[in-house]
């Protein structure tokens, strides 16, 4: 399939686990210094690709991949053959960053639409949900999990293989939103949405078979998971709901796996207060066993907070790191570097209260919060939903949801 030249110059129930029972911890803003640049000192924004709504797809969403030669790899749920998404690779030329569009979803039997973006298999492949599509006697178009690869007959072309399709009758649940993570065994997990449940699927000789490790009732153990899922070195599984807990303002939550199964432990219930509430991203580690995350709405300020949550005798402690203003913030979850400055955007925060990116670096016991773009909803895009990935040259690249010279959406790179 020919490459796209890029344009130059984009709730629910209640209690906290007894055995955790997660103090919020309001020394938030002490020593928080908040710099309001459009751009940081040194740092270059860059919109690399303007989508146009054609075989390139339009209104990208889901995560970032990247490869080692710095190749991005995503998904946008229009545009595309069938209208019903497409998934992409961006790469680089000799004349700059040229988009090549890998597949249309939409067609018979496949998924469609996919909300969350893609992530590199054991074999190099991709793989990743589909909130809609799959068809068969027993399914309702509720969505699939999808293999991506290049097809053996076809040179540029690459061949969808739909490894499980969800059958929406409470099962294992319907329209998967958040992204898919493999274990070191090579079994792929994930979450689908309603009060939803966390899959497991085992690959064999055979093809893939699921397990459901945890299905939520919306109740103590929390509902509506749609944030990636991430591993500890111990091989406990961790997400977010964004409905369910004490408050019935979701959770944070650990799956840990036994010979009988798996149980879960919730570690934080939101109040809906001034700790956020409805997380609707995943966690990311740091070296010390602390995990962040982020939630669209709450805090001092209305417009969702990042947080930390620190293991202490059993139980987890919950701090507000940043709290942001504007109507939405952050559906996403954040990318932590080497120093252990945490990187992330916001949806309709921001100076415009269109969307930002933004850099929080720990500085004397506190954070420092730093603009790296606030969008203004015009060329450089609006509504940034997906996550940040870093290349090896400590180049950040993201995606904003609409916007661009076009309006549907640009992947855009910042500079250090």
């Amino acid at each position: 399939m020919a490459g796209v030249k890029a344009q130059s110059c984009s709730t629910l129930s209640r209690a906290i686990s007894r055995s955790a029972t997660g103090v919020l911890t309001m020394a938030t803003l002490v020593a928080l210094t908040v710099v309001l640049t459009q751009s940081a000192q040194g740092q270059t924004f860059k919109v690399i690709y303007n989508f146009m709504n054609g075989q390139d797809g339009s209104a990208p969403n889901g995560d970032l991949a990247i490869n080692a030669a710095g190749d991005l790899y995503g998904t946008d749920f229009n545009g595309g053959t069938h209208n019903r998404g497409t998934a992409f690779k961006l790469g680089r030329s000799s004349s700059g960053w040229v988009l090549t569009p890998l597949y249309s979803f939409g067609g018979l039997g496949a998924g469609s639409v996919p909300w969350a973006g893609v992530i590199f298999g054991p074999d190099g492949s991709l793989y990743g949900p589909a909130e809609y599509g799959g068809v068969g006697a027993r399914f309702c178009g509720c969505g699939t999990v999808y293999n991506l690869k290049p097809s053996a007959s076809s040179v540029g072309e690459w061949t969808e293989t739909v490894i499980h399709t969800f059958s929406g009758k409470g099962y294992d649940g319907a329209q998967p939103l958040g992204g898919v993570a493999f274990d070191q065994a090579g079994n792929l997990y994930g979450t689908t949405g309603n009060w939803g449940v966390v899959y497991q699927l085992k690959p064999s000789s055979d093809g893939w078979t699921e397990n459901i490790i945890h299905r939520f009732s919306g109740g103590e153990d929390g509902g509506g998971p749609t944030g990636d899922l991430i591993f500890d070195q111990s091989g406990n599984l961790y997400g977010t709901t964004q409905g369910g807990g004490f408050y019935n303002y979701g959770t944070v939550y650990e799956l840990t796996p036994s010979g009988t199964g798996w149980s879960e432990n919730v570690l934080y219930s939101f109040r809906g207060g001034d700790d956020g509430f409805y997380p609707f991203g995943g966690l990311v580690f740091d070296h010390s066993g602390n995990l962040y995350g982020t939630t669209p709405f709450g805090g001092s300020r209305g417009g969702g907070v990042v947080f930390e949550l620190s293991p202490s005798n059993g139980s987890w402690t919950l701090t507000v790191l940043y709290s942001f203003t504007g109507s939405y913030g952050s559906r996403a979850s954040l990318t932590r570097d080497t120093a252990g400055n945490l990187y992330g955007t916001t949806s309709s925060d921001g100076l415009y209260g269109l969307g930002s990116v933004f850099k929080l670096i720990p500085s004397n016991g506190g954070w420092t919060y730093t603009a790296l773009r606030d969008f203004t909803g015009g060329s450089d895009g609006q509504y940034p939903n997906s996550n940040l990935v870093f290349d090896t040259n400590g180049n950040l690249y993201g995606t904003a949801n609409a916007g661009g010279a076009y309006g549907y959406g640009v992947v855009f790179e910042i500079t250090p």
